[in-house]
């Protein structure tokens, strides 16, 4: 039995899932991995085994993936006596033949069970497996929410609680009274009762309850029909296609943080691989002022290494981003980026950014007007930021991380620096003139 690890009951976060897919990639051991999160191996061994998603085989050069395909003298699987083709060169043996046995690879039934880090995937044409932790973390919440659902007493327990409570409902007794007088017979909350009662579970119904038909029903305010179009292909489901294709793409994190409403605000963006964020001051939080940091900072980079550097950025649906043409069409009509979007009222899926987010806070904090700043003193802030150091990242900084991903032109460009660990300061302090 493994010595139980401090946090090893907490349930993994995307952050977590994200630094899983990097290890594997880098050939870590899943003892390697459980250490830096402090869990089990065996719950890093379950949590890609239970999430390795498949990437079928390559049919380039052959069809037949048999083990047996060499010797197989099989003939007419299909059933069709004129054809004369041997079985194992036609591409429907797989559908026909009984004795049909797919190839695959050994290393898979073994540690790490996928191929992230195997050095011959990219020749390889067999079937593959791979732990993409946008897929795990989704699959994940989906799994925990349908288990949230439905009843969660057994049948002789839902029986019990009929047998008690509907009788008492009956004499007129309200739900109030009869759960403050059996609580500890009563395995539920109240709500839950009214919830059993509104979906016909128990025997009495609303039409029992002396309060619950005198209330109207409420309005439903129809949401108005929004046009969409522009997230066409730019949904949050096409950016877990187009990375499952891109492994090894740069992600990058983008929003605006708002001082007072109808003052200036920030654009935020930050390197998921790295967790360094960068913030632009902007006059309004208009989509004109959005593009005008994209062309600047095109101006400034050069197309090529603008590219390079924000490959692909997740935003969400907010007014000022909803034209992607414009952000990721520069001078030219080259293609200088990708623009996705989270679901709505799923900031979760921008997570990383959303957490750090909260440093900007401590030191300009929530209500406070960005309006008394410049761009310098918005950079001075986001160095010192950068300069904090992460337990997600092994105790690194963001800065640390960039210093090796980012090209020298955009850490100059940026203005980005590295603060001493004892002059890193988080508090409204910083930026008083």
């Amino acid at each position: 039995m493994s010595k139980e690890v401090k946090g090893n009951q907490k349930h993994m976060s995307l952050e977590d899932r994200n630094y899983i897919e990097q290890a594997l990639t880098k050939g870590m051991t899943f003892k390697e991995i459980a250490k830096f999160l402090r869990k089990d191996p065996t719950t890093i061994s379950k949590e890609v085994k239970k999430h390795k998603v498949l990437k079928p085989r390559s049919s380039y050069g052959s069809n037949n993936d048999c083990i047996a395909k060499q010797q197989c003298t099989v003939n007419h699987a299909c059933g069709k006596l004129m054809c004369n083709r041997r079985c194992a060169s036609c591409p429907h043996c797989r559908i026909h033949c009984l004795v049909y046995s797919p190839e695959s690879c050994k290393d898979l039934s073994k540690a790490p069970f996928v191929c992230n880090g195997c050095e011959k995937k990219k020749t390889c044409r067999r079937e593959k497996y791979y732990y993409q932790s946008l897929a795990a973390h989704n699959h994940y919440r989906l799994a925990l929410s349908i288990s949230r659902e439905g009843i969660s007493l057994t049948p002789e327990q839902l029986s019990e609680l009929d047998e008690l409570v509907t009788p008492c409902i009956l004499k007129g007794q309200p739900i109030a009274h009869i759960f403050a007088k059996n609580e500890n017979k009563i395995p539920c909350s109240s709500r839950t009762i009214y919830n059993y009662i509104d979906n016909n579970i128990l025997t009495a119904k609303n039409i029992d309850l002396p309060r619950k038909v005198t209330y109207k029903p409420r309005k439903v305010k129809k949401k108005k029909e929004v046009n969409h179009t522009w997230k066409e292909g730019r949904k949050y489901s096409d950016f877990v296609e187009f990375i499952e294709l891109n492994l090894e793409i740069s992600i990058v994190e983008m929003d605006t943080v708002e001082g007072l409403k109808g003052g200036k605000v920030l654009l935020t963006m930050l390197f998921r691989n790295s967790k360094c964020m960068l913030a632009f001051l902007l006059p309004d939080k208009t989509q004109a002022s959005v593009v005008n940091v994209f062309n600047s900072l095109e101006e400034k980079l050069g197309t090529i290494v603008f590219n390079r550097t924000f490959p692909l950025i997740l935003t969400d649906n907010g007014s000022e981003f909803n034209n992607p043409l414009l952000l990721e069409i520069g001078k030219e009509d080259f293609l200088r980026t990708r623009i996705f979007y989270c679901d709505p009222n799923a900031a979760y899926q921008k997570g990383s950014l959303e957490k750090n987010h909260e440093f900007i806070r401590y030191v300009v904090p929530k209500g406070k007007s960005f309006d008394g700043y410049v761009q310098e003193d918005i950079t001075k802030m986001i160095n010192h930021i950068n300069s904090t150091a992460r337990d997600s990242l092994n105790g690194r900084t963001p800065f640390e991380l960039a210093a090796l991903l980012l090209n020298e032109t955009v850490i100059e460009t940026m203005g980005l620096k590295e603060i001493k660990h004892n002059l890193v300061h988080l508090k409204p302090k910083l930026l008083k003139k």
